[in-house]
């Protein structure tokens, strides 16, 4: 992503990109210094950074109704944006909530919803030993939810 600023009235230009060898590698960088444009890497675990956007800008254009080429007017743009975010947060299931919206986490309703899951599992195991082996599926939430969590140090 190219990104122009003014610093001193002097224009600068800056790439953003992820922390891919591609963009680190030193023939890269050089061009970028010979054109007199400035690197900037992705940070890790920022929530407004380039992993995020990029998970959310996927599912969003492979939602139904995304445009093929572009929107035609800014407006339409805002009014689809606004839908998505309202299906994203109170429709859509996420994965890493056990299934439920991020709405119903923040409500505590997926609190309750995942109890009666594990009622329904376990319930079901009960009846039909035969089907089943092993225990059944945890359904509790992660007290947090990471895209891209940090590794766990080992001593």
């Amino acid at each position: 992503m190219l990104r122009q600023s003014k610093h001193d009235g002097k224009t600068a230009q800056t790439v953003h990109s992820d922390n891919g060898s591609p963009m680190k590698g030193a023939s890269m960088l050089e061009t970028l210094r010979r054109l007199g444009v400035s690197p900037s890497f992705s940070r890790p675990r920022a929530s407004n950074d380039n992993a995020y956007a990029e998970s959310l800008f996927r599912t969003c254009k492979y939602r139904p109704g995304y445009p093929i080429n572009s929107f035609p007017t800014i407006d339409e743009a805002r009014e689809w944006v606004l839908t998505f975010n309202r299906w994203y947060n109170t429709v859509h299931k996420h994965s890493v909530l056990k299934f439920t919206t991020p709405e119903q986490r923040h409500t505590g309703e997926a609190t309750a919803i995942l109890e009666h899951r594990q009622q329904v599992y376990r319930l079901a195991k009960e009846r039909h030993p035969d089907r089943r082996s092993g225990e059944i599926r945890n359904w509790e939430l992660p007290e947090k939810a990471w895209l891209n969590p940090e590794k766990e140090q080992s001593d």
